[in-house]
């Protein structure tokens, strides 16, 4: 044995620097050009989650909501209080799909830019095809207008709306659909709404799709709409940035008894 053998271990298999997994290497030399089209993939993925199941842009397109809401106003609605079961409301200020002829004309229409209709897909641009109404009636509630002061009542329960709605010109809280003040709607099917815009005055909601007495070419029902159709409650009005504001539901429906 030489000077050199002693004081030198023996090798044991196992021991000194292991070979790197090929893992570890492709991520080592992935191009950064790889590894920015994951990351947008990723990015773009959970963005279409998010859109899916959470939370949602849309615009307001007209001023049927007027004054909380005007035209052009970026909302933000989210899904989770109608998780499970859960369904609109009264007082909730929604945003549902077109449940057939609410919308008319450019309405109905989404983006057309590509760009435009590319954030649309993630819930970053707002959809066409969409309304945005406040609920009124639920499954087994009738709506009555209106009380000798011009309140419509909800299964016999006046609600007081001067705090966010505007019926400028009319004699009572009745809107466009039905001028005179003098209605009776429901009781609402079990699965679907009843809306209104706040602007009572300038609003396409369930009362202009009533049938009216003599009326031939109205089909009785169109007024309500389906709880399938319901995208999710507005909970955020999110630009303009100085009218930056928490949505929530007036204390006027609290007192409201349940319906048949």
């Amino acid at each position: 044995m030489t000077s050199d053998d002693r004081g030198t271990a023996p090798s044991v298999p196992g021991d000194g620097p292991r070979p790197r997994s090929s893992h570890a290497a492709r991520r080592k030399h992935m191009p950064l050009w790889q590894e920015t089209i994951l990351l947008l993939a990723m990015a773009l993925g959970l963005a279409v989650l998010i859109k899916a199941v959470l939370v949602q842009a849309f615009y307001i397109p007209s001023e049927s909501m007027e004054p909380g809401l005007i035209r052009n106003d970026r909302i933000l609605v989210q899904k989770v209080s109608y998780w499970f079961g859960g369904e609109p409301e009264r007082g909730d200020v929604v945003v549902f799909q077109d449940p057939g002829g609410w919308l008319v004309g450019a309405d109905t229409v989404g983006p057309t830019n590509p760009f435009a209709r590319v954030m649309a897909t993630v819930g970053l641009y707002p959809e066409g095809g969409h309304l945005v109404k406040r609920v009124v009636g639920v499954g087994g509630d009738t709506i009555e207008c209106c009380d000798n002061q011009g309140r419509i009542a909800v299964n016999g329960e006046p609600l007081e709306e001067d705090g966010y709605i505007r019926r400028k010109g009319l004699q009572c809280n009745g809107p466009r659909g039905n001028p005179t003040c003098g209605w009776t709607a429901g009781p609402v099917p079990e699965g679907h709404v009843f809306v209104m815009g706040d602007n009572r005055g300038h609003s396409a909601d369930s009362t202009a799709h009533m049938c009216r007495k003599d009326e031939t070419d109205c089909v009785p029902g169109d007024e309500f709409v389906p709880v399938d159709l319901v995208v999710g409650k507005v909970f955020v009005l999110l630009w303009p940035f100085d009218r930056f504001d928490w949505i929530g539901s007036p204390d006027s429906f609290e007192a409201v008894p349940d319906g048949s």
